[in-house]
């Protein structure tokens, strides 16, 4: 009997490692296995094919294709200036000059002689010209100076050829000054020359009105001598 439960005993205590060890070893093999697992689902979301000829991608969005890109403000044709300047005319050269200035540039219009004009018709004809420009794709702003004065601000110095041919379209313009370059219509005279034969003619007809008219003491004096 003693034997018997003996040996009972010592079947308890071999049992109690065996157990352990199973539990343990299902631990590490869980372990594993859950690895593997996390292992599995990186690859599938990250990996990316070594052999990609035949992978069409048409989702390219337009905000992905112009990231990264330096957007250009113009494209502007090569255009090198004349390696010969000696045939062209003065009006030419400057033609070629202002082709070629870029920045920002300013200058003042002269309006035609001989019409009389408020500062609200100058504004609205500033306004005028903006409108009509900024049509013609051409950045610029007219601000009136004074009753005969127009000043303008152009954002693209390129453009200023372009600009000296509309505002010679104008009816209303007489002389455009750029800088210390003036322009205005084949065979017309300069505004200082047409202002200063306008005060000229003035001078001459006050004068001619004043000789007219008979002075009163004068008058008298001849009456008194007859």
């Amino acid at each position: 009997m003693q034997s018997k439960i003996k040996s009972m005993a010592n079947q308890s205590r071999s049992s109690v490692p065996n157990t352990l060890s199973s539990t343990i070893l299902l631990i590490i093999l869980t372990l594993i296995v859950f690895e593997n697992i996390i292992l599995d689902a990186k690859k599938a979301r990250f990996h990316v094919p070594d052999e990609l000829d035949d992978v069409v991608d048409d989702e390219e969005d337009e905000a992905w294709k112009e990231w990264g890109k330096k957007k250009k403000v113009t494209e502007d044709v090569f255009d090198p200036p004349p390696d010969d300047f000696s045939e062209m005319n003065l009006a030419k050269m400057q033609d070629e000059m202002m082709k070629r200035h870029h920045g920002p540039s300013f200058g003042f219009v002269k309006l035609r002689l001989g019409v009389r004009r408020t500062t609200d018709m100058i504004t609205d004809l500033a306004k005028k010209w903006s409108k009509i420009a900024r049509t013609g794709s051409i950045e610029v702003k007219f601000m009136g100076v004074d009753v005969s004065t127009i000043m303008f601000t152009l954002e693209k110095g390129q453009d200023t050829l372009e600009l000296k041919e509309f505002i010679l379209s104008q009816p209303e313009a007489y002389e455009i000054k750029i800088g210390e370059q003036l322009f205005r219509r084949p065979g017309d005279p300069s505004f200082d020359d047409v202002f200063a034969k306008l005060h000229a003619n003035d001078y001459n007809d006050k004068n001619k009105n004043d000789e007219g008219q008979t002075h009163p003491s004068s008058d008298g004096h001849k009456r008194d001598e007859l």
